[in-house]
């Protein structure tokens, strides 16, 4: 596979440089940011959300969660729940489920960012594909996106306690 002619066509059309790698499939971030021999602080997961109704993109280092009531404060939304399989087909029908690219220009969709991956020089993220990633200055992807930067994003419980995990987001 490669990347999706419409992710493609869009990152043409705005000029962004970025390079592709191609990987074995993965289906998790953490796992994607495995294969492809990249740190998950680099490596930008895409949350897809429902705010209020709208779809909205939260995009945040692979091995972070989303805490849904910080990024509900952040957003200013009355409710926020995550999507579902069948939303995210609707969605983005150019993409595999669970792959979409966290280009909310593209999709005419809000773009949030945690801003410890807003901090990474480059990150790398799905091209609409388990095999195909995208590789781009972290700065090239806010000039297109536009996203709204803050906190939402919190280390998983069962390293909550891992004091090493911590260190590597002070």
């Amino acid at each position: 596979m490669s990347v999706q002619p419409e992710v493609r066509d869009w990152l043409e059309h705005v000029h962004v440089p970025y390079t592709v790698l191609a990987h074995p499939p993965a289906f998790t971030a953490q796992e994607e940011a495995e294969v492809t021999h990249v740190s998950g602080r680099d490596w930008a997961k895409t949350v897809v959300c429902f705010a209020d109704g709208e779809p909205i993109l939260a995009v945040l280092p692979a091995p972070l969660v989303i805490n849904v009531e910080k990024i509900r404060t952040l957003i200013g939304a009355k409710r926020i729940r995550l999507a579902n399989e069948a939303e995210m087909a609707r969605l983005y029908p150019d993409c595999e489920v669970g792959a979409a690219p966290p280009l909310g220009p593209l999709y005419k969709q809000r773009v949030f960012v945690d801003r410890r991956l807003a901090q990474e020089s480059e990150i790398v993220f799905n091209a609409g594909t388990h095999t195909d990633a995208i590789r781009m200055s972290y700065q090239a992807f806010a000039d297109v996106a536009h996203p709204v930067v803050g906190e939402f994003g919190d280390l998983p419980k069962s390293a909550s306690s891992d004091r090493d995990g911590e260190a590597l987001w002070i």
